[in-house]
């Protein structure tokens, strides 16, 4: 039986870069690039008509930037899954693009076999975040949140804190309810109210919202 491949749209306005990235990846047979843009009105256009089950794009697009692309496509399709790429590792970077609601997060010298974990990471609907983001994470939210006015722990119960730590652990919503005993409608119908309570529209944000509140270390 032949598997469904992941569909993948890239949004780069270098096409020696889109080049290089349809090279590494051509020898997936599991990942099917089905379109490309030079800029940021493009990706958008082509996402909405094509539907890819992933959107790989670099933030620096003319037109429309990544930043603002990832936040219209989201608005319109709220279940698209994407992976943002940037040349930058500065901390005011990293939080815009968690905060835009990207699934996925590398720097655009990845080896091909990140490029690959994080699509396949970010297509079972898990964050995906580069190696030299993660050590830094909670530091990074540590510091730009210092000044935080107090730590809303409390506005959970300790099943939904239970959940948030697995969630940031990359556990599915099936292995959550394994874990903890639960049936998979409970585990999902406690993300939707951990979501709604943190006014997340990704996963992306709960785990940067767990970090913030000291829910969740990301250096454990």
């Amino acid at each position: 039986m032949q598997m469904n491949k992941i569909t993948l749209l890239i949004g780069d306005n270098q096409s020696v870069f889109r080049f290089g990235l349809k090279t590494l990846l051509c020898n997936k047979p599991e990942i099917e690039i089905i379109g490309e843009a030079a800029d940021g009105e493009s990706l958008v256009e082509l996402a909405v008509n094509l539907k890819p089950d992933i959107v790989l794009t670099d933030l620096k697009m003319p037109l429309l930037d990544g930043l603002a692309a990832t936040k219209v496509l989201l608005q319109s399709m709220p279940n698209c899954r994407i992976i943002a790429l940037s040349s930058s590792v500065k901390d005011a970077v990293i939080l815009q693009i968690l905060e835009a609601g990207v699934m996925g997060y590398l720097v655009k010298s990845a080896e091909a076999d990140e490029i690959n974990e994080a699509i396949q990471t970010v297509y079972k609907r898990k964050p995906y975040f580069c190696k030299e983001i993660m050590p830094r994470l909670n530091d990074i939210i540590s510091r730009n949140y210092s000044n935080a006015k107090s730590n809303f722990k409390e506005a959970f119960t300790e099943r939904e804190i239970d959940i948030i730590r697995l969630i940031c652990m990359e556990y599915t919503s099936k292995e959550i309810a394994d874990k903890l005993y639960l049936s998979k409608r409970t585990v999902e119908g406690h993300r939707t109210k951990i979501m709604t309570k943190i006014g997340a529209k990704s996963i992306a944000r709960v785990i940067t919202y767990a970090i913030e509140y000291n829910i969740y270390s990301a250096t454990t």
